[in-house]
């Protein structure tokens, strides 16, 4: 069958969310050819499973099932580029999207010739719904955050309900960051002003079932994404995260050892190599929380983790002071060979630990395909049982 529109919904344990999910979709999209493309980051919960079960009696079903890779952006796309439909629309699984504008959706993009149509509580007829209002103005302050720079004056860039053309998407698919969860702002910034665009009202709704996944790590995300988009030609972003974390510890370095030095009255010697080892362990925990979010360690990883961080970070200084040394002894000026030291030790110690440190490994995969079999199996247990 040629689909007319696919859907496509990451998910990340929505498994109670999966059949009301397709049951409202059957509802709002009678007379429409569509398929339904749920890409799941290996959730534990067996949501993969439960679709790959539905998708054998529903042939409008399929499940990507993602192996090692994480987070919302990537997923849609890469659920954007398995469709084979000409127009895709991306929601969410919890059902806080209005699946009832579906259809006014793919009439505009169609008749209108657009790339892109979002969804929007921003315009007349849109809502924020039931949102704390926390929730509201930090959305507020993300629009005008996130519309810096911007081709577009969007009324809800931060949005994740739109439909795009999948002929106009691959043309600028390659330049996506595919960074954190706010992918229409990326295609936004990516595409340029030639995207032609439109906004389509709705309400938004609570989520029914399952966890929200905003977090302080989809702000942080969403400030990479921004970083990204304005400095990634240049340098990689998580290096940025990561020297941006070197220097929040450069400044608390200062102010504990003038602390130590000044009011606890301990010697300089002491107070240096008490305050180091305190910043190493600062600058390990922020960067296992932000920088390496994605391959965080916990448990033993995170003990064995945190000597090989401080392990290559001394060595780092040892290399700082040769080059600094070398450099001021060469006839460099003070500062500039002090800064030559700093960026030396800067690459060093992200370049080693991040193969060393925060290395990808199986066994984590592997610790999430046992409880995601386990979650299957108590899934079925009923029903044999039965």
């Amino acid at each position: 069958m040629a689909y007319d529109l696919a859907i496509v919904l990451p998910t990340y344990n929505e498994s109670k969310n999966i059949v009301p999910m397709l049951d409202r979709l059957e509802r709002a999209l009678g007379g429409i050819r569509y398929e339904v493309l749920f890409v799941d980051d290996d959730s534990p919960d067996g949501t993969a499973d439960l679709v790959r079960s539905i998708a054998r009696d529903r042939g409008h079903v399929r499940v990507v099932h993602r192996i090692g890779r994480r987070g919302l952006a990537s997923a849609c796309i890469e659920g954007i580029l398995a469709a084979s439909a000409p127009f895709v629309a991306v929601m969410d699984a919890d059902m806080q999207h209005d699946e009832s504008i579906l259809p006014q959706m793919l009439a505009r993009i169609r008749e209108e010739n657009l790339d892109l149509v979002i969804g929007s509580r921003n315009i007349a007829g849109g809502s924020m719904g039931e949102f704390a209002p926390w929730r509201v103005k930090l959305s507020q302050w993300g629009r005008r955050l996130s519309l810096m720079g911007a081709a577009h004056e969007l009324s809800d860039p931060m949005s994740g309900y739109f439909m795009v053309r999948v002929s106009s998407f691959e043309r600028f698919a390659h330049r996506l960051s595919a960074l954190g969860f706010k992918i229409l702002l990326d295609i936004v910034l990516s595409a340029g002003p030639e995207l032609r665009i439109a906004e389509v009202p709705y309400r938004f709704r609570l989520r029914e079932h399952g966890e929200s996944k905003l977090d302080m790590m989809v702000g942080l995300e969403y400030l990479e994404l921004l970083i990204d988009k304005h400095l990634g030609n240049l340098v990689n972003v998580r290096f940025v995260l990561f020297g941006m974390v070197g220097a929040l510890g450069v400044g608390v370095h200062l102010l504990i050892l003038r602390g130590l030095l000044h009011l606890a009255g301990v010697g300089f010697a002491k107070g240096q190599t008490a305050t180091t080892f305190l910043v190493m362990v600062l600058n390990f925990v922020l960067n296992n929380t932000v920088t390496y979010r994605d391959r965080r360690l916990r448990g033993w990883r995170f003990v064995r983790g945190l000597v090989t961080f401080c392990l290559a970070c001394g060595l780092g200084v040892a290399a700082n002071v040769a080059v600094a040394n070398e450099a001021f002894d060469r006839g460099v000026p003070w500062w500039l060979a002090a800064f030559m030291g700093l960026l030396f030790s800067a690459v060093w110690n992200y370049g080693v630990t991040s193969m060393t440190t925060w290395r990808q490994e199986r066994r984590s995969s592997e610790q999430r395909a046992q409880r995601r079999i386990a979650a299957a199996t108590a899934q079925t247990a009923p029903a044999k049982t039965a």
